[in-house]
């Protein structure tokens, strides 16, 4: 019964995989590119390099139903009849041969074009297929050129521009883009400059800082044309740039940020970005973030029906069982995504799970039946790339290293080594380092130091190679095997720490499950030795019973009833047992139903932040754009009026700059804000020597609906100080301070020793100014007070509000008391 079932989930399986999922029937044209890009972005990276940009394209294209084609004419297919693409979909090459002989003009173009593409991305593309795509390219560029047609020309010389780097030409290629890059800047063709900005950056390696200058300004360029889904696309190119460069933290902001952007334009296949986060997450000892993610990606697939790469979740999920001790329910999971992997279209995955399943028996204590399972497939299948050549010898090494088989385990150490030495990109990096990582810390721990040394310099040199992060618990315990080696205890001892840090912070799921089940046979435990004693006092009143008839009776009765308390015992044992399983599965939901609210949360911080740097940015741009208009006005009082709203402006900017540099999105210091505003000013009047200034401001914390009001009241009042407190050039003194009174109330004070307030005119006493800060008193529910004593004085004294998070705090705390 069990076979028949797990044949029917295969064979249910394979109708899914083969079959194009509803989701996608739903996506206009733009979502089924954006498609493609996500799918064949992340099979290339997960393949790492195996294979090319091409083959993962073709791969994603034939996967989800969608034609190959729809990959590369986005610059001269909008969705519309467009001639002849129907026969080259189809792969009637003939037919649409004989129909270009019949067509003129843009038709030509557009069909020359076609068959350029189609014999250019051709998968496994030979010799004669890059000629044959050079005659319809060239012919295409000279067609254009005739016709005077800009599009036409900027779309054939970006194909002959591909072409030309595929023939290994990259000084021709780049000529081309370069022509049609300062064409389209000259022409200010926008959208024509993104598309060849980006169809240049996807020639470029990863590492290239051109690839990364172009696709941001792609990006730029999208977003003020409201293509949301080119936008998209662009930044998750650029998210992997910032994986395979090292800046990790950068790409998990970014990838957090593609999951946000797919919801808000109804894109459903979030479940690729998804597995990339708990890949990182699981890479960098957040267990609880790389299950969450993973756990996300299984269930999307499997409600919206689309296995179409199943194998990769199914793997990705058995990745984080394994390293939380769950080997049992990681190696099904394995079996799986193998099953799956070779009764569909092969992503690359399965090869991978087979020897994540190989690692997963070997953890749980079954190293030669591992060893026997390697063995086994890797006859039926054998590796056919340098990478999986690479990992078979690892996993033998491995292997016999846990048999204690010292000899073999060298051998397999040295043929990994043999295969490690071909591999030089940064798609392979991390399991070429983890390798040479296992086979140093062989060597220490067969107290052969200077072997252990060699591989530990080349493991160094990886990391300093491609400058990236590498740490793991091996890496440390490798670290500190070759410190106590070398007799330095006090890198040793460092190394240890930071080695049980990680492995603390891995097993705490896994340690968990262990003192449950300790828990549960210590219980079992106690329960059998009731039952034991209850059993032997029953058999001394049996032998009581021997001696007496009149006795029997109750000692029959005696023992009915001792029985009846064991089967009470026991159902009670029983019924506690049910109990604890309930309690765990119920915690195990409110655990991720907390992980799942708190990675909203993050989602919603880095959101907010994202907010108050655009808003930074649009007030910038307003006082950009008043800067401008004062060049054109010789009026000094619109002059006047424009310089003092660019100030305003400025104190607004400069609170929500902070808020998205801070940690903290709800609160702004207001020393280091007061500090930063009276510099400016400073700067802006350029008063010299003549004025000082004093900043006596406590490191006080307020929120942002108050610090705006602060913000503009000081600005008003600094200005007016400035201008009008100090005539005919006289020199004096600007006091700022803010401090809170022992009644809780804060009390800002601004004061100079200029010629006061009685001797300023009224226009000047009854400004818009002077009115704007009484009505910002207001609005905080301050008490406004001008004083003159030897100049003027301002005082400004209210009481602070709590921040969003600090009312969420209070509210909580008095739930607390009530309960």
């Amino acid at each position: 019964m069990k076979k028949t079932l797990i044949i029917c989930f295969n064979f249910f399986i394979i109708l899914q995989g083969l079959a194009q999922s509803s989701s996608v029937n739903k996506y206009d044209l733009k979502k089924k590119r954006l498609l493609i890009q996500t799918c064949s972005m992340y099979l290339y990276n997960a393949n790492q390099g195996a294979i090319d940009v091409d083959s993962s394209v073709v791969l994603a294209c034939t996967a989800y139903k969608i034609p190959i084609s729809l990959a590369y004419d986005e610059g001269f297919n909008d969705g519309s009849k467009l001639i002849g693409n129907d026969l080259i979909e189809k792969g009637n090459i003939t037919s649409a041969k004989k129909l270009l002989a019949k067509t003129k003009e843009e038709n030509r173009i557009k069909l020359l074009l076609q068959l350029g593409n189609f014999y250019l991305f051709k998968p496994d593309t030979k010799k004669q297929d890059l000629e044959n795509a050079y005659v319809y390219i060239k012919e295409a560029v000279d067609l254009s050129k005739n016709l005077k047609i800009k599009k036409w020309q900027h779309e054939s010389v970006i194909l002959l521009g591909k072409y030309y780097a595929q023939a290994n030409n990259p000084a021709e290629s780049t000529k081309c883009f370069t022509n049609v890059i300062s064409d389209c800047r000259k022409e200010n063709d926008k959208p024509g400059l993104a598309e060849v900005l980006d169809a240049q950056a996807m020639l470029l390696s990863n590492l290239d800082p051109l690839k990364e200058k172009n696709l941001e300004e792609a990006v730029s360029i999208y977003k003020e044309l409201g293509m949301e889904d080119k936008r998209i696309e662009m930044y998750m190119k650029i998210t992997t740039i910032y994986f395979w460069s090292g800046r990790i933290n950068e790409a998990k902001k970014r990838l957090y940020q593609n999951l946000a952007d797919f919801r808000k334009i109804g894109f459903k296949h979030e479940q690729f970005g998804e597995t990339t986060i708990s890949y990182l997450e699981l890479n960098f000892h957040d267990i609880k973030s790389a299950l969450y993610y993973a756990l996300k990606s299984v269930k999307r697939m499997e409600a919206e029906k689309d296995y179409t790469f199943g194998d990769i979740f199914y793997t990705r999920l058995a990745n984080v069982y394994n390293t939380i001790g769950y080997h049992e329910d990681a190696l099904e999971l394995y079996k799986k995504s193998i099953e799956i992997g070779q009764q569909t279209l092969n992503s690359g995955t399965w090869y991978k799970s087979f020897f994540s399943a190989v690692a997963a028996l070997s953890m749980k204590g079954k190293s030669k039946e591992a060893l026997e399972y390697l063995n086994s497939v890797t006859v039926k299948y054998p590796p056919k790339s340098t990478f999986d050549k690479m990992s078979v010898a690892f996993n033998k090494a491995s292997c016999y290293l846990a048999l204690k088989d010292k000899v073999n385990a060298e051998k397999y150490f040295k043929e990994m080594d043999h295969y490690s030495q071909q591999l030089n990109t940064p798609e392979t990096f991390r399991e070429v380092l983890h390798g040479y990582n296992l086979m140093a810390l062989f060597y220490a721990e067969t107290n052969r130091p200077e072997q252990a040394k060699i591989y530990t310099d080349k493991v160094l040199a990886l990391r300093n190679t491609y400058n990236k992060m590498f740490d793991s618990d091996l890496f440390q315990y490798l670290m500190f095997k070759n410190d106590s080696l070398s007799t330095n205890y006090f890198g040793a001892l460092k190394h240890f720490q930071n080695y049980k840090k990680i492995t603390d912070s891995i097993l705490g799921t896994s340690t968990k499950k262990q003192i449950e089940e300790l828990k549960i046979q210590y219980e079992t435990l106690n329960k059998e030795q009731k039952i034991k004693l209850l059993s032997n006092q029953s058999k001394l009143q049996e032998s009581e019973l021997q001696k007496s008839k009149l006795l029997n009776t109750v000692s029959i009765w005696s023992l009915v009833l001792l029985l009846v308390v064991i089967g009470l015992l026991y159902s009670r044992y029983r019924l506690k047992q049910q109990n604890n399983e309930r309690l765990e599965l119920k915690e195990r939901e409110i655990n991720l139903k907390n992980i799942n609210l708190r990675h909203l949360l993050d989602e919603k911080e880095w959101l907010l932040k994202e907010v108050h740097h655009r808003v930074k940015n649009n007030l910038q741009t307003v006082i950009s754009l008043l800067n401008s208009q004062s060049a054109h006005l010789d009026n000094d009082m619109a002059l006047s009026a424009i310089k003092n709203s660019q100030h305003r402006i400025h104190s607004m900017s400069l609170i929500h700059q902070k808020l998205y540099k801070s940690d903290n999105i709800s609160t702004i210091n207001m020393h280091n804000y007061i500090e930063e505003l009276v510099e400016y000013l400073k700067e802006s009047f350029n008063p010299g020597q003549r004025i000082r200034f004093e900043v006596n401001v406590a490191s006080l914390e307020l929120d942002v609906a108050q610090a705006i009001p602060l913000g503009l009241i000081l600005n008003e009042a600094i200005t007016n100080a400035i201008k009008y407190a100090f005539p005919n050039d006289n020199t004096g003194l600007i006091a700022i301070t803010l401090e809170e009174n022992q009644d809780n109330y804060y009390l800002l004070t601004i004061a100079d020793n200029g010629i006061g307030i009685d001797n300023v005119s009224n226009d000047r006493i009854n400004s818009f100014g002077m009115k704007l800060i009484e009505g910002l008193s207001e609005d905080i529910e301050g008490d406004f007070l001008m004083e003159t004593n030897n100049g003027t004085i301002l005082k400004i004294r209210f009481l602070p509000e709590f921040p969003l998070s600090k009312k969420y705090a209070a509210l909580s705390d008095e739930n607390d008391d009530i309960v």
